[in-house]
């Protein structure tokens, strides 16, 4: 405000003094010019005469203005900073006659910023391997701006092939499939996009060139899963997706294959399904793994070859863990839980039959002390004692002694089961025993039953225990005094469904 005021001043001081004054352009605003803007005026003066014109200036560069008062002038675009917007620039004009008289006034010109628009040169060709993921970031050495601004890039979506993907630092992304790839070997693909400065937003059109790639480049492999180290268990399988890719293209790919450390591990374990497409299926059975080693590791190398004999290869180590073989072992438990059952069926069986027998038997000693009944004799008063002569021959004469008087003959009941066949609380002892032990074993065999049910419960260690807690109740030592068939079979077989209808939980699995 101060140097405007000088100069208001110092010019009005200068007319005062001469008389004359300076004729510029006539226009509004004609001191006020942008970057880049071209001013040019004729500078007269107000006396006829035609003086001599000179002009000062300090802060400013590229001002043409000769003697006759021809003034030009373009102010650089790196006059203004882009932040500043807005800069004063004072030109001092003078005119001087032959008579010594002269004028000079100071002229302030506002000059204001003009952004620019980013400069795109032309960009390298970004090459692109098939099936892979591809990056291009756009460099600078390439891409400017001449007013220092920061600059973004913008993607022109129908410009974009699917899948690709520009950030706004310029990085391109894109991962080709194969049709995509085969489109490029044909025809390749400009893509446009906007460079854009901050904050004018200034745009210009990009543009950068997609072809396949030129170098004659090994197949890839894509392992799924893609561990390189795995556990398994003998009972257990592993599994491989197997995805070969060519970066010049399919049809390049010539053989795939693995080769494994162990010779156990059969060639028909790898499918080809395609030529870029195999599975590898294999498990290595209970006997693969020594007992005494517990544990054995296996490498596989799979392979990859392409048509210039590029080999690519991805390896795999394999521990197999020796493991107990749970199928033969859950049929074994089968059989011991089978067994016991049976066994104890088998009793239960036999003990049902015996009550059978022994109930007829109580029936039958009920039945005896009311139809059974002893002929009681007793002698009466003797009347006489003589010899009695069993034979007339002299030869074998014999003669016994004989008593005579009368007899007294009783017919009474008594209580028959106590005199005549086995007692009847002998019978119902047994009956007891029976029961008791017939109810405990159906309780024991249903319990068991139904606890071991599942092979997971078998594999326990409390199996064997809850086993071996029938056989007290099989061996029983009061089955002895229950008089048992002893040409029954111990043991007999029975088939699921009778082993189900007597125990309800038993399982055939």
């Amino acid at each position: 405000m101060k140097q405007v005021l000088f100069l208001f001043l110092f010019n009005w001081l200068c007319f005062l003094a001469c008389g004359q004054q300076f004729i510029f352009p006539s226009s509004d605003n004609w001191q006020h010019v942008k970057e880049g803007q071209l001013v040019s005026f004729k500078l007269t003066t107000s006396e006829a005469t035609v003086p001599h014109y000179s002009i000062e200036v300090t802060d400013a560069k590229g001002i043409s203005f000769d003697s006759i008062g021809n003034f030009s002038w373009t102010p650089s675009y790196d006059l203004v900073d882009r932040i500043e917007k807005q800069k004063e620039v004072v030109v001092y004009f003078q005119a001087d006659w032959k008579d010594g008289k002269k004028i000079r006034k100071a002229v302030s010109f506002q000059v204001s910023h003009q952004n620019r628009s980013p400069l795109v040169e032309e960009l390298p060709t970004f090459y692109v391997k098939q099936t892979s993921f591809n990056q291009y970031q756009i460099s600078s050495d390439y891409i400017s701006d001449q007013d220092g601004d920061p600059i973004v890039y913008k993607a022109i979506p129908s410009q974009l092939p699917e899948g690709a993907n520009l950030t706004s630092q310029g990085l391109l992304i894109w991962t080709p499939s194969r049709n995509q790839f085969n489109s490029l070997k044909k025809n390749p693909l400009f893509i446009e996009f906007i460079v854009q400065d901050q904050p004018e937003k200034a745009e210009t059109i990009g543009k950068v060139k997609i072809a396949p790639t030129q170098l004659d480049l090994p197949p890839e492999i894509l392992l799924v899963p893609s561990d390189s180290i795995l556990s398994i268990k003998e009972d257990e399988r592993i599994n491989f997706k197997i995805y070969i890719s060519d970066p010049n293209g399919d049809e390049n790919v010539s053989s795939t294959g693995f080769i494994c450390s162990d010779s156990r591990v059969p060639k028909f374990s790898l499918v080809e399904n395609t030529s870029v497409q195999s599975e590898f299926t294999w498990s290595p059975g209970y006997s693969f793994v020594e007992e005494v080693e517990k544990e054995k590791i296996i490498e596989l190398i799979f392979f990859a070859l392409d048509k210039s004999a590029n080999r690519v290869q991805r390896r795999v180590r394999v521990k197999v863990i020796d493991t107990e073989n749970l199928e033969e072992k859950d049929k074994h438990l089968h059989t011991k839980y089978v067994n016991a059952l049976t066994s104890a069926k088998s009793l239960i069986d036999l003990l049902d039959k015996n009550h059978e027998m022994l109930t007829k038997l109580y029936k039958q000693a009920k039945k005896g002390k009311k139809n059974r009944a002893i002929l009681n004799a007793s002698l009466g008063a003797t009347t006489g004692l003589a010899p009695v002569a069993l034979s007339n021959d002299p030869t074998t004469y014999k003669a016994v002694s004989a008593i005579g008087g009368t007899t007294v003959l009783t017919l009474g009941t008594l209580e028959a089961t106590e005199v005549i066949g086995k007692s009847k609380n002998d019978i119902l002892e047994k009956l007891k025993v029976n029961v008791e032990i017939r109810n405990q074993l159906q309780l024991e065999g249903d319990s068991f039953a139904r606890k071991y049910s599942l092979k997971s419960a078998r594999r326990d260690k409390a199996f064997d225990v809850d086993r071996d807690k029938l056989l007290p109740i099989l061996n029983n030592q009061k089955l002895v005094n229950l008089e048992l068939d002893a040409s029954k079979p111990a043991y007999k077989k029975y088939s699921n469904a009778e082993l189900k209808k007597t125990f309800a939980d038993f399982s055939e699995e």
